[in-house]
């Protein structure tokens, strides 16, 4: 689903965000990506959606090779991940139907595919008796859970949560995480880009650890070892 083969990035000033890293996700998988602040993590989850372009390397996503990846190509890329940021980025001024059935609408889709499609995405995550209500009407957890349902209207085969517990206490991260196993468990690949001691140990998923740049471990059932 994912592969990284001898992937480099380096940014302004030589600081690198990922040098020579190598990683096969597949298909199925659930496995989070750990590290220290500036050890490479967010750069990895860029460089899957393509919001950043390798310096050295090759990058696959489901048998499509996006190392050069031309602009316009990228939309019809993103369709086909999902992607959930620790930044909600809701629309204030939309409920929490119209804020989901906009990403559809961008893309296209008829009204009455929307008018389908986001209740059951909502109904996903759990938030289908509240789906008229506008995102200060609901907690930090709800919101966050908008933010998936966004993310699942594609339908996506992989779905990437940068830090999409970061803004959240204890009891509502463990419902988002929880949340995303069960989308994991309906056979969407998730890598989870998080620094969370917790939640990566309660996980028992597979954990790659990032340090500089560089994969320092990769382990089956790991734990967060820094």
């Amino acid at each position: 689903m994912v592969t990284f083969e001898h992937v480099t990035k380096t940014y302004q000033r030589r600081n690198v965000g990922l040098e020579d890293v190598s990683v096969n996700i597949e298909a199925g998988e659930f496995v989070s990506i750990v590290g220290q602040s500036g050890s490479g993590k967010t750069t990895f989850a860029k460089l899957i959606i393509a919001e950043e372009k390798a310096d050295k390397g090759h990058i696959t996503i489901g048998g499509w090779n996006i190392t050069h990846i031309k602009h316009h190509e990228i939309p019809t890329l993103r369709r086909q991940i999902g992607v959930v940021f620790q930044d909600f980025k809701l629309l204030p001024k939309k409920t929490l139907f119209e804020n989901v059935a906009f990403a559809l609408e961008v893309a296209g889709e008829r009204a009455t595919r929307i008018k389908s499609v986001v209740p059951q995405v909502l109904k996903i995550v759990g938030l289908e008796q509240k789906m008229d209500r506008y995102p200060d009407q609901v907690s930090g957890g709800e919101q966050q859970r908008v933010v998936i349902a966004r993310a699942l209207v594609h339908r996506p085969k992989l779905l990437v949560a940068d830090e999409p517990t970061g803004n959240l206490d204890s009891i509502n991260a463990q419902e988002i995480i929880a949340l995303l196993k069960k989308i994991n468990e309906f056979g969407t690949t998730v890598v989870l880009v998080t620094h969370n001691r917790e939640i990566v140990n309660m996980l028992h998923k597979r954990v790659i650890t990032l340090d500089h740049g560089h994969v320092i471990a990769d382990q089956q059932a790991g734990k967060y070892l820094l």
